[in-house]
């Protein structure tokens, strides 16, 4: 099946108290919290591992001289070391995977130079203390800002990274009220809980890697390409993964180490990224740049607008922010102008976070908005009210859903918007208190995928797909639909996941796993149904399902029955062309409340609400967790979050979760997520929108839009720490006085 027509009435739409949307609890959650669940390295289906430890450079640019391994090679335990000069032949580079110890050079710190294997995890971890490399050093680029202007239009991938309609700058300079800002957002690291970590088994000249990986077809891919195998002599089991954001979109040195090493000693090999490795060894978002300018009447109506963005990755990789890329779509404006450049430096690999592109761009472009309507005096909200397209402003398409106004207008009635005043208005004893508010706005793909089910002979459901579940109920969801559509409850449906010997799957990630594999099982259940209706003769148009049996007209008959020996379909799920007739996303309004202490500069969010609309809901209870889980996240963005590079080395300072500060429960007060009804038959089957990365867009400009109402500053470089509102309420007029009255 693929969406190039809208979907119409389906059987989930009549059963509305049925069990898709309802919250049932994550049906492996029990595992979980139990400790049953294994993880990639606690997976014991390979027996007899060898532990490995990745040896990182200490310097940034040059390259090694020479490299010791007496004492790492004497160390007890030690069974093998890896290094440029006995490493085995690799192929070629696929995406953002690439062969390992290729060379002596080195392009950022933490590059892995080594790999030392022995027989246990602290053998392998002492001797890897022991190999000793001598350096010659060169002078490394650390700052995006001074790699400005050699910074390159990047590849197009899925869309183009500059866009222009109309003459914005004519239109910008005759605009009667103008906004020429500039917003920059630091290095961030995923810091999810289980770090990167695969064991690697080989038999024969086929490997199989138990790895944290969130796309295994994708990561399959891949790691054929770097191992210079046929994919299918490649297989790739991910069951459980302990979130992503990301981090795991693609394999990363771990997995290469191990499958490497696996086979040149002739036994498993496991092997986990530290705490510590995780941040020079993985991935990162991107510092940016960004320059918003903004042009209206006087009355509020944008007649221009542009947005710019500078971003970074390590040298000879292609991946940029497409931080612009959401205001393609978010305001009506006839004069419009988008441009990304990226810079090329010697840091680690820049990539995907939670919401790429969108997480920092609208922190730039909703405070740009919040900046305009007080210029103008009017209130956010109206400001954005007033300049709410009729259809897409760039793809002069319909869209497909948008709520955006009502996610506002019922946000701004539960939070209470009403009672916000002017800016440094409104005080709490040492506090000074804030309102602010954002937009938000995420791209809603979907993916091919495909599912297979089968009826068993005692009229339970076995679900298989390689889709990954990273801690977002995707096993539940997939019960749910399954136990829905074919009238079982969810205790008789098994669902497996997370192996590349099943159905491909799209995977998690970009917001599209539960709608790519949920319409991919739908379409299996629905093939399943017509089967057992025509074997029953029934009508299949006419058949129901419900508490395992099927009727329709005539006496009902149980599943069961019609199973004989198991009953195996398959269903798949292709985008087709209506994500390119309709303009798709999920939208949403954050809210939140601020205090300001008047006297140290720290900020407090006191209580903070996101209305969201994402189409059907497929589990209330796992949907409002993803909303707030990513809400959670603009907090940190706004606030806490910065990995601070040193200038002179190239090395990420506070290299651990002890100095790289995400929110904790004590940051966390009143937080809250809502839906509102809502069915979209052009993004597929089952009317579903992405939620996992919505929950982050705009979050955190919520929150500094109420900083600035609660102190009258504006930040602009995020996170806002207290340095920066201290130093922000000694420049504005009275500061001194404020904190003295």
């Amino acid at each position: 099946m693929d969406m190039s027509q809208p979907i119409g009435s389906t059987p989930l739409d009549a059963k509305p108290d049925g069990l898709v949307g309802r919250g049932i609890d994550r049906i492996e959650g029990r595992l979980k919290v139990t400790g049953a669940a294994p993880y990639a390295y606690e997976t014991r289906e390979l027996k007899n591992p060898a532990y490995g430890m990745i040896v990182e450079a200490a310097i940034a640019r040059g390259r090694i001289r020479a490299i010791d391994l007496t004492a790492a090679r004497r160390a007890p335990g030690v069974i093998h070391v890896m290094t440029h000069e006995n490493a085995p032949p690799q192929g070629k580079k696929k995406e953002q995977v690439g062969p390992v110890l290729k060379g002596p050079e080195i392009v950022h710190f933490g590059q892995p130079i080594a790999f030392v294997v022995a027989e246990t995890f602290e053998q392998a971890r002492a001797a890897a203390a022991l190999v000793r490399v001598d350096y010659e050093r060169a002078e490394g680029r650390f700052d995006l800002r001074a790699a400005m202007p050699a910074a390159i239009v990047p590849k197009q991938v899925a869309s183009p990274p500059d866009s222009s309609l109309g003459d914005f700058e004519g239109a910008f300079a005759a605009a009667a009220v103008k906004l020429d800002v500039e917003y920059t957002t630091p290095v961030q690291t995923h810091a999810m809980m289980e770090p990167h970590a695969t064991i690697a088994g080989w038999d024969g000249d086929r490997v199989t890697l138990y790895t944290a990986n969130q796309m295994l077809n994708r990561g399959q891919v891949s790691l054929a390409s770097v191992l210079d195998l046929p994919v299918e002599n490649v297989r790739l089991v991910s069951r459980y993964i302990g979130g992503g954001f990301g981090a795991k979109l693609q394999p990363q040195a771990d997995a290469v180490f191990a499958a490497l090493a696996s086979r040149v000693i002739g036994r498993p090999v496991k092997v986990a990224l530290t705490r510590q490795q995780e941040f020079h060894g993985s991935t990162r978002r991107s510092d940016t740049i960004q320059r918003v300018r903004l042009g209206s009447d006087a009355e509020g109506r944008l007649s221009a607008i542009a947005h710019e963005s500078w971003s970074d990755t390590t040298s000879g990789d292609d991946f940029y922010e497409t931080s612009a890329n959401v205001t393609r779509s978010l305001y009506a404006a006839p004069n419009r102008l988008t441009r990304h450049r990226l810079a090329h430096l010697d840091l680690p690999l820049s990539s995907a976070m939670r919401a790429p592109g969108e997480a920092v761009g609208q922190l730039a472009f909703e405070c740009a908005m919040d900046e305009l309507a007080e210029r103008l005096g009017l209130d956010p909200i109206e400001l954005r009210v007033r300049n709410e397209p009729s259809e897409d402003p760039e793809k002069k398409v319909p869209f497909s859903t948008r709520q955006l106004v009502p996610c506002m207008r019922e946000g701004a009635r539960l939070f209470g918007w009403e009672k916000r005043g002017a800016p440094g208005s409104i005080r709490d004893g040492q506090w000074l208190v804030g309102l602010g508010m954002s937009a938000a706005a995420r791209l809603n793909p979907l993916q091919p995928s495909s599912a297979s089910l089968r009826l068993e002979r005692d009229g339970s459901l076995t679900v298989r797909m390689a889709m990954t579940d990273i801690g977002t109920g995707t096993y539940t969801i997939l019960a749910q639909i399954a136990g829905e559509m074919m009238g079982v409850p969810v205790d008789r449906v098994r669902v497996e996941l997370g192996d590349t010997l099943f159905p491909k799957a799209a995977g998690s990630g970009g917001s599209w796993g539960a709608a790519s594999a949920g319409s991919a099982l739908y379409v299996a259940c629905d093939d399943l149904r017509r089967r057992l209706a025509e074997k029953a003769g029934l009508d299949p148009a006419a058949a129901a399902f419900a508490d395992g049996r099927i009727s329709g007209g005539g006496p009902s008959v149980a599943l069961a029955d019609l199973a004989g020996e198991g009953i195996e379909v398959t269903g798949e799920i292709k985008p087709g062309d209506l994500n390119k007739r309709f303009s798709q996303y999920s939208y949403g309004a954050h809210f939140a409340e601020v205090g300001v202490d008047i006297d140290t500069g720290e900020v407090r969010l006191r209580r903070m609400l996101g209305v969201f609309t994402g189409g059907r809901i497929l589990n209330a209870k796992t949907a409002r967790s993803q909303a707030i889980g990513g809400m959670i996240f603009g907090v940190g963005a706004a606030l806490t979050e910065e990995v601070a590079i040193d200038g002179r080395f190239g090395t990420f300072v506070n290299h651990d979760l002890a100095e790289y500060h995400v929110p904790v429960h004590a940051d966390i007060p009143a937080i809250d997520a809502v839906f509102l009804p809502e069915l979209d038959d052009k993004a597929n089957p089952l009317k579903s929108k992405g939620l996992g990365e919505l929950g982050i867009c705009g979050a955190g400009a919520s929150i500094a839009n109420a900083v600035h109402n609660a102190t009258g500053i504006r930040i602009r470089d995020y996170p806002l720490t207290l340095d920066k509102v201290l130093r922000g309420l000694e420049e504005r007029d009275g500061g001194a006085q404020l904190r003295r009255t």
